[in-house]
């Protein structure tokens, strides 16, 4: 899942993404899972979201 959330005015950009999965909501926030770690977004900042297929498994390398 992707999830794109307005940023604080006064901020350098209007938006940032959140990619991962989504493993907790509340009535306030989503708890989602990346790859660095766990984010909570609240969800009055929420702009979109949009469900994003898994990433396809790494090719292995040539030989030759």
């Amino acid at each position: 899942m992707i999830v794109r959330t307005r940023l604080p005015e006064g901020s350098s950009h209007l938006y940032t993404d959140v990619l991962g999965t989504i493993t907790d909501r509340s009535d306030e926030a989503l708890t989602i899972e990346t790859r660095t770690g766990t984010v909570e977004v609240r969800l009055a900042s929420v702009a979109t979201g949009k469900i994003v297929p898994p990433a396809p498994p790494r090719r292995r390398p040539r030989e030759g």
